[in-house]
């Protein structure tokens, strides 16, 4: 793609970036045929090749935003099923990045959006607060008909089931059964921790039953994932900053093997911190540095080996959907560990179809673009009760909680399958 950049303009790092990105850009259009937006809505500016043209007229011209243009990027999912099937190496994430920081520096939004994104970011990442509110939005459940679509559609999340505090989320060690093979250190999560509390606890039991010691560190926080979505850079990179502090503190105190995630969509963000503090002169090497030791839980599985495997008889009779969330196979390129490792654990799994399709959630994106989320969710839950399985299984709490809505099936990480499967309680969440 020609661009028109001043020498001026270039002299700016980030649109220096967002320069090179364009470039790559041959115009093909692959990317539509895959973009969840586009399928759904079938306007080209609701595709990626439509929204490189936005940001790119945007800063080219260096104007403020128009509302059409944050109409259209604000229906992204960032979901990058787009840099999966683009065959000219477009780095759309962080194009993405650029238009949506420019947008929140240039265009002001209603008085209604900028309060609900407020709420979002300061709710979202404190899981007591968070947790509170989900228990008064149950109770207002019953009226969420009464009110506007993105209030509704957050009364609806109260349909989620409510974990209490666990003990493991708190900071504290977890020691190894047996001989210690590895040190890690774990991200607890933010809505993960409210929503779906097993998952921490049975990724601790996993790991500790096979030789890795967790430790979860004093001063972290969330990843910044929600923040960095809504174009506030400076607030992502605060998250960033505290993050790698407490990390490297562990590592300074004992060693540190990796940093394990649990939660797909804060693993994309996390292993991104070495981009996103690149420009910082006293960040940039730890930030590249924790990058760099971040793993989802499936790739340290794969490279510990499962072991002790004995599956429940009930287990063995169950068909399971593998959802691959978008998060871990787009963002991360992290596609057969979780299959392989389910199938090594002896569980019969089922490929869901258009797996490349995103199920709508993308962080908070199903409270801020309910209409589309839900149709996406619609489809997504259509192909998954398709493959007639008990059961679904995926790796990113926010896909869990958007496929339960909509399929009325039990969903479960796959790490409650694998502990379960190595020695593990049955989890839980079976039996909602």
């Amino acid at each position: 793609m020609q661009t028109r950049f001043s020498d001026a303009q270039l002299q700016d790092p980030g649109i220096a970036e967002a320069n090179d990105i364009l470039r790559k850009c041959v115009h093909c259009g692959f990317c539509t045929a895959t973009c969840p937006t586009y399928v759904t809505l079938g306007d080209e500016l609701d595709s990626p090749r439509g929204r490189i043209y936005l940001i790119k007229e945007m800063l080219e011209g260096g104007n403020p935003a128009t509302e059409a243009t944050v109409r259209h990027l604000d229906r992204c999912l960032t979901c990058l099923s787009c840099t999966t099937t683009c065959p000219s190496g477009v780095d759309y994430m962080h194009l993405l990045d650029h238009g949506r920081r420019h947008i929140e520096e240039t265009w002001q939004r209603p008085l209604t959006d900028r309060w609900l994104r407020a709420l979002l970011k300061w709710l979202l990442p404190k899981p007591a607060l968070f947790r509170l509110a989900l228990v008064g939005a149950k109770l207002a459940r019953p009226f969420a008909p009464l009110f506007p679509g993105r209030l509704s559609a957050m009364l609806k999340m109260s349909s989620a089931s409510i974990s209490p505090p666990s003990p493991v989320d708190q900071p504290g060690i977890h020691n190894a059964d047996g001989k210690r093979q590895m040190r890690v250190a774990m991200l607890s999560g933010c809505a993960q921790q409210v929503v779906g509390g097993d998952i921490n606890e049975a990724t601790i039991r996993l790991l500790r039953r096979h030789g890795v010691e967790v430790v979860i560190a004093y001063g972290m926080g969330c990843c910044g994932a929600l923040t960095q979505h809504m174009g506030d850079e400076a607030a992502a990179q605060k998250s960033a900053r505290a993050n790698i502090a407490a990390w490297l503190t562990v590592k300074e105190n004992g060693g540190l093997d990796a940093i394990v995630v649990n939660a797909s969509g804060c693993g994309t963000t996390v292993k991104d911190y070495g981009h996103l503090l690149k420009g910082d002169a006293d960040w940039a090497d730890k930030a590249a540095e924790i990058s760099d030791l971040t793993v989802d839980i499936s790739e340290l599985m794969i490279k510990v080996g499962l072991q002790n495997v004995n599956l429940p008889a009930e287990a063995a009779t169950l068909g399971v959907a593998y959802h691959a969330a978008c998060s871990l196979q787009h963002g991360q390129k992290v596609v057969s560990p979780p299959k392989d490792l389910l199938r090594q654990a002896g569980f019969t799994i089922r490929d869901v179809g258009e797996g490349h399709l995103c199920c709508g959630s993308a962080g908070t994106y199903n409270l801020l673009q309910p209409e589309i989320a839900d149709q996406l969710g619609q489809r997504k839950a259509g192909n998954i009760k398709a493959t007639g399985a008990d059961i679904v299984a995926a790796g990113n709490i926010g896909c869990m909680v958007q496929i339960s809505a909509h399929s009325g099936l039990p969903v479960v990480h796959s790490v409650e399958l694998l502990d379960w499967a190595t020695g593990g309680p049955r989890p839980a969440s079976l039996d909602r």
